[in-house]
């Protein structure tokens, strides 16, 4: 397991195996490669020549690009790992930190010691940089018998700052990092592992080491209360569904925060079969779920001053002789009657009856996290979020928290025509409408379980919580930890509002 410490001294005296440092393109009509700051020291043991050096291997300083170097005995460190900042203007960026540690540790695999000396200037770009660098490590190696290529992620990081406040800055990106490798371990997890049974035991192991209360609701408990949504998208698994309550009361608690996360441990489509390829990803399709109990696990070792009610509706949506069908119609939590005419479209089911229970407690804001739409990634590609709000305000504070946190989020609308798409001949509503802005109708479809006068938001993160392609900054193959800094930023701000 990766550690990460502080310290102030010079960078080129520190002990490691590999420096990381900053470099940009070059200020103002400069060309070729400039040294950021933080790299002074390391420059003068290289008397002045690694500007040089690396200009000679082809390096620009571009964002994202990596470069090493041999020290050839000018340090203690076998290599230097120059990181592309990109401009000198954007290095005061926390984002492009973030970025650039992340792209240093995962480039410094197979060195156990690595120091970064990055340009940091206060406590939003510490932050960033220890984020980068802890998330920048991880590997999930749990089914392996050696590592994927041969070179273990590094085990010892040291930040070169000289920061005040460098001690909860630390234990805030530590407990963070903390929460989004949970959800990237649970998101990697094969299915065979981690049906509802096995993903609420996690969340009440992790409530309990977090000092947060928990409820179980098992599927005669989800019967006994009317949670049709649930119970119908789980009738055609081997493994029963579940519902997990977490709640967090501080003391002095000024407002409570509504959370609810799509948990669908495998998702075949159900009689709606996915065609092959589509089913090979769906492992991730828990990731709202996890980054929701993740993100309140943190909330809850970070102290922070507000009530949390976190809901994790969980089930496998499978087919088999017991499994629902087009056409059926399933009693919703609180009444409303839903007519299902693709059993694909499932996650909605679970979140609506989710919604309409965490409403009855009257939380002050109310948001769920979902994998819920191709249509997101359609619209948005595979790194932007898309949020939908019944609050204009609300949806911006949610945006700007994933701004500060370094997330990708767009505002979506809820056009109110879309909604007469969802009007069922014999039910209350329909669980799919116009394919045609899908992502928008899916929704509309979950307003309709949204207590009146509670503010509430979307969050779509069907492309952003899964990697397909390769890695990148400190974004590793598989799942990814989508939401987690965004839900914890926001939680923060409130609390502070």
């Amino acid at each position: 397991m990766t550690s990460i410490s502080l310290s102030s001294a010079d960078a080129s005296g520190l002990k490691a195996d590999v420096v990381v440092v900053g470099i940009t393109t070059g200020t103002g009509s400069t060309d070729g490669v400039a040294l950021a700051d933080g790299a002074q020291a390391v420059d003068a043991a290289f008397g002045g020549r690694l500007t040089g050096a690396l200009g000679a291997v082809g390096a620009t300083g571009k964002a994202g690009e990596v470069t090493t170097v041999p020290t050839m005995g000018a340090l203690g460190a076998q290599a230097v790992i120059a990181v592309g900042l990109g401009r000198a203007g954007e290095v005061g960026d926390p984002e492009v930190l973030r970025q650039g540690a992340g792209a240093g540790i995962r480039a410094a695999a197979g060195h156990r010691r690595a120091v970064l000396a990055l340009p940091i200037d206060g406590p939003a770009t510490l932050r960033a940089v220890c984020e980068g660098a802890l998330l920048g490590a991880y590997a999930y190696d749990r089914y392996r018998t050696t590592s994927q290529d041969g070179r273990p992620p590094v085990s010892k990081i040291t930040v070169v700052s000289a920061e005040r406040r460098a001690k909860d800055v630390l234990r805030r990106a530590e407990a963070v990092t903390r929460a989004v490798t949970l959800t990237r371990d649970l998101v990697n997890t094969p299915p065979s592992d981690l049906h509802p049974v096995e993903f609420a035991a996690v969340a009440v192991s992790l409530a309990e080491e977090a000092g947060i209360s928990v409820e179980v609701l098992d599927e005669r408990k989800l019967k006994r209360h009317g949670y049709g949504g649930i119970l119908g998208v789980g009738a055609g698994a081997a493994h029963p569904p579940r519902l997990v309550h977490l709640r967090y009361a501080p003391s002095g608690a000024r407002c409570r925060l509504g959370l609810v996360g799509k948990g669908i441990t495998f998702d075949s489509g159900g009689l709606s079969l996915k065609p092959a390829q589509a089913m090979e990803d769906m492992k991730s399709d828990m990731a709202g779920g996890a980054a929701v109990l993740a993100a309140t696990a943190a909330i809850g070792f970070l102290g922070l001053r507000i009530g949390v009610d976190a809901w994790l509706p969980m089930a496998e949506n499978m087919p088999s002789g017991s499994a629902i069908r087009p056409s059926d119609v399933l009693t919703m939590y609180g009444g409303k009657r839903v007519e299902v005419l693709n059993t694909d479209a499932e996650g909605r089911l679970i979140l609506g009856d989710a919604l309409a229970r965490a409403s009855e407690d009257r939380p002050d804001y109310l948001l769920d996290v979902a994998t819920l739409t191709g249509a997101q990634a359609v619209a948005l590609g595979s790194r932007v979020a898309g949020v939908m709000a019944n609050d204009d305000t609300f949806r911006t504070e949610v945006i700007a928290a994933a701004g500060r946190a370094g997330e990708l989020m767009w505002p979506m609308p809820l056009p109110e025509e879309l909604r007469t798409s969802l009007d069922s001949e014999i039910a209350d509503l329909a669980n799919i409408g116009d394919r045609y802005g899908g992502m928008l109708v899916a929704g509309l479809f979950l307003r309709e379980f949204v207590g009146e006068g509670i503010p509430w938001a979307h969050l779509d993160i069907a492309g952003p919580a899964f990697n397909s392609g390769k890695p990148h900054g400190y974004t590793p193959k598989g799942g990814t930890g989508a939401a987690v800094r965004t839900l914890v930023e926001l939680a923060e701000s409130i609390a502070d509002g």
